[in-house]
């Protein structure tokens, strides 16, 4: 028998003992990019969450606190609130509530910022687009689909969140006792009431969010020949994404409010549309589904537009300190 022959007798020989073949070193290197890659978006998406939610604390507690109540809205009375606050409870009271906004902001925004990459991937994959923009559609898309993975994973954490926001801090000593105190005076399927609202908020929000985000980086390269805008310039895209993806779903997560307070407001949201019509009824189309609007557009964008910045600034600082400890070995 020639040696080629032999060669493969001895190939088939191996399989047939049930013997592994060592994976090529091309395809263990890709698997290891990918795994390094979704690592980064986790603690970059983690990291961005955090600074975000932090740097607007006040006035998101702020904005809580009127959308749950029948109280009119307005600059004033929203300044009001937060000096009466600071005065009765200390400057840190201001950010009562925010060690709950981290435990579910933090890994929202990893999930988030992380399966909106891999579904970038996929989609940029499927339709042809792997490592460029995609198109406007799949490029909705992702975005879509990367907030509703995020906000199925971490719900229950924004229902404590809400909690903690609009009750005195008697009522509630720390996010366990939350858990604890819903789950057996409300039942466990209340830490997923107003669930549905938030789905429906969240696909047009994330959706628009992600998608304007992209298109700006997409039109300032095509413009300016530059693939990497400056710090201030993702600021003021991610501005302009938090704008616009807010304000479309802003109704929706002035419901999902309510439906997530009601146990603690006297009030008995039993659906969408029925906490719509009470709202309506009661305050008004402009003054009870709109309520805070105005505050949620200084809020807002400022919030996004740190998110996206810090998130793509992480990536960039994430990138470079791998390949400067590639080039030390």
């Amino acid at each position: 028998m020639d040696q080629v022959g032999m060669g493969n007798a001895e190939h088939q020989g191996a399989l047939a003992k049930g013997e592994v073949l060592p994976r090529p070193a091309s395809s263990q290197s890709e698997g290891f990019k990918q795994g390094r890659s979704v690592l980064n978006s986790l603690l970059s998406g983690a990291f961005a969450g955090a600074v975000a939610k932090t740097a607007v604390a006040p006035l998101d507690r702020t904005k809580i606190i009127f959308q749950v109540s029948s109280n009119r809205f307005s600059a004033k009375e929203a300044y009001k609130l937060i000096y009466r606050t600071y005065l009765k409870d200390g400057f840190f009271s201001l950010w009562r509530g925010n060690s709950a906004t981290m435990v579910r902001v933090i890994p929202y925004a990893a999930i988030q910022f992380c399966a909106h990459e891999q579904y970038k991937r996929i989609l940029g994959q499927y339709y042809g687009f792997q490592g460029k923009a995609l198109p406007p559609v799949p490029r909705l898309l992702a975005g879509s689909l990367a907030g509703t993975t995020a906000a199925l994973i971490t719900y229950p954490l924004d229902m404590v969140r809400a909690r903690m926001a609009v009750t005195p801090k008697e009522m509630y000593s720390n996010i366990l006792h939350v858990f604890v105190r819903i789950s057996r005076e409300e039942g466990l399927q209340t830490l997923y009431r107003g669930f549905t609202p938030t789905i429906l908020g969240v696909v047009p929000y994330a959706g628009l969010s992600f998608f304007t985000y992209e298109t700006l980086k997409k039109l300032h390269a095509e413009r300016t020949g530059r693939s990497h805008p400056y710090s201030y310039e993702r600021l003021v895209f991610g501005a302009c994404a938090g704008l616009i993806g807010q304000s479309a779903s802003y109704p929706l997560d002035v419901v999902r409010r309510r439906m997530q307070t009601a146990g603690v407001t006297g009030h008995t949201y039993g659906s969408i549309s029925g906490t719509m019509r009470e709202i309506v009824a009661e305050e008004g189309v402009i003054r009870g589904l709109y309520k805070g609007l105005s505050m949620n557009w200084v809020k807002g964008p400022i919030a996004v537009g740190i998110s996206f910045m810090t998130f793509d600034l992480m990536q960039i600082l994430l990138r470079k300190l791998q390949q400067l400890g590639y080039n030390a070995r």
